[in-house]
């Protein structure tokens, strides 16, 4: 099974906590 995803597509990411949390997924989401 593919996901085609493009600059349009929202996500949801659960589980952010703290600090390293918020840090890996601003660099999940920037990338």
């Amino acid at each position: 099974m593919s996901i085609y995803i493009n600059k349009d597509t929202k996500v949801i990411t659960q589980g952010i906590t703290g600090k390293t949390g918020q840090f890996h997924t601003r660099g999940c989401r920037d990338y």
